[in-house]
């Protein structure tokens, strides 16, 4: 069922992006009078598609192959390869005979819908949701960050308190490690408080990259998490957890003779136990404590006793109970923004993204970055959606990958909309158009160039899976 929901997802983000960046070179061409002969969401190769029917001198269609769609804009060389068409006279309603300016107009059509679908979707989400974070200082109060597997191997500890990321005090530690300002800066400076000591840690330059090729025990972990405690909510009926005695509402302080101040701290001690026997320290309301009406009518606490339970773990190291944390909702802080600062922030991280993307394809290029490491596929992409329906997520997602196609597309590259964009302004500046036959070599090697980086991050996909 996760599976299918994950699909969903990404089908349907890829629906709405590939529908809307099509119609922005459909609404540019019939703007100027040129003809659509196809209008498809999703390839239909070799001829098999979903769904058809025609509209005027237009054919609309769903095709069966998900990796993008396209509109067949008459007169003009793409895709299909179709020179066919340009033997006879260029009309007045083709792509051809139009003046540069306009052929540029349509071609970056696509593109100025995906950046304007990205940022508006940034600018709404910024509105409607505002902001949720622990700050800073909360954690340092709660005795530091939990540092997960990932962060442990950067240098961090469990206990560290982050004061500042290459020189700038520190407000909302998960936003501002994961911007890409960060990521992405060839210095990655991060100075720590260690038991009353400041130390400085220098993260590696290809931070990203190892960010993107997580084993599966460290997708299992955040990277920083707070160090609040957590109780009991239910235990599984049958479960180890069940046998050992536990009860909703318990709480684990101690493993053995190890303290535990949060679920995953608990949660990676328990896991080194698989198979194991333990005795666990729980803190449970004493039912048998009479309260007077007094004491009740005054609101004070329930009385607490601290008991000795004898467990063992599962051989994959769990229990069998679901966690849930204390205090969290207090030490959140919400904050909310007028429509014009929606405005600013959502436009600011939208340009943020796609400078991030820019500078990540760059060491991509520059072979500074492994590009089998750091690309993702559809595979990989979808994964991001999760299994469960969440539609913050789903249209934060959607904002990214909207802003990233806008950019990917207007790389200079044959067969892409940025491959076009570059002849029509040798064009305009050389005021010698780019011949047919350059096109059409063009529009080739273009393809082979695309379908070669399709196949790539299809395995890099398929070997993440097989984690060859």
């Amino acid at each position: 069922m996760e599976a299918l929901i994950t699909a969903a997802q990404f089908v349907l983000a890829l629906s709405i992006l590939i529908t809307l960046h099509e119609c922005g070179h459909f609404w540019a061409a019939r703007a100027f009078g040129i003809r659509i002969e196809k209008f498809y969401l999703f390839f239909d190769a070799w001829g098999f598609k979903l769904f058809s029917f025609k509209k005027g001198d237009t054919e609309y269609g769903i095709g069966w192959l998900p990796l993008g769609g396209y509109v067949k804009i008459a007169g003009m060389v793409d895709e299909s390869l179709d020179k066919d068409q340009l033997k006879a006279e260029p009309q007045a309603w083709e792509y051809r005979s139009k003046p540069a300016w306009q052929r540029l107009i349509v071609i970056t059509g696509g593109v100025i819908v995906n950046l304007i679908l990205g940022i508006l979707i940034m600018v709404i989400s910024t509105f409607i949701q505002g902001e949720k974070y622990i700050p800073n200082d909360k954690l340092s109060e709660l005795g530091g960050v939990y540092a997960g597997p990932v962060a442990r191997k950067l240098g961090f500890q469990t206990g560290d308190k982050i004061i500042s990321l290459n020189g700038k005090p520190v407000d909302n530690l998960q936003s501002e490690f994961g911007d890409p300002s960060f990521l992405l800066a060839d210095k990655k400076e991060v100075i720590i408080d260690r038991n009353g000591d400041r130390k400085t840690l220098q993260l590696p330059n290809n931070l990203e990259e190892q960010l993107a090729t997580l084993t599966d025990i460290e997708k299992e972990y955040p990277i920083f998490a707070p160090r609040v405690g957590f109780s009991i909510e239910t235990v599984l009926g049958g479960s180890n957890a069940s046998k050992a005695g536990l009860k909703a509402g318990d709480r684990i302080i101690k493993l053995d003779t190890v303290s535990v101040q949060s679920f995953f701290e608990f949660r990676e001690l328990l896991r080194s136990y698989a198979g194991k026997k333990m005795v666990l320290s729980v803190v449970r309301i004493n039912d048998e404590t009479t309260v007077s009406d007094a004491q009740a009518a005054s609101n004070q606490p329930k009385v607490m006793d601290t008991v000795l339970l004898n467990a063992e773990a599962t051989t994959e190291g769990t229990l069998g109970f679901m966690p849930k944390d204390l205090e969290l909702k207090q030490l959140v802080k919400t904050v909310h923004y007028s429509v014009l600062e929606s405005i600013t922030l959502g436009t600011q991280r939208s340009f943020s993204l796609i400078g991030g993307t820019a500078k990540s394809l760059g060491k991509v290029a520059s072979g500074q970055v492994d590009a089998s490491k750091s690309l993702a596929g559809p595979v990989g992409i979808a994964q991001m959606f999760g299994g469960t329906w969440d539609w913050g997520r789903f249209w934060s997602l959607t904002a990214i990958l909207s802003l990233t196609l806008a950019f990917m597309n207007i790389l200079p590259i044959p067969a892409l909309d940025g491959g076009h964009m570059m002849f029509i302004l040798w064009e305009m500046i050389t005021g010698k158009p780019v011949t047919e036959k350059v096109l059409y070599v063009g529009q080739i090697i273009g393809m082979i160039v695309l379908l070669s980086l399709m196949a790539f991050v299809f395995w890099v996909d398929i070997a993440r899976l097989l984690s060859l």
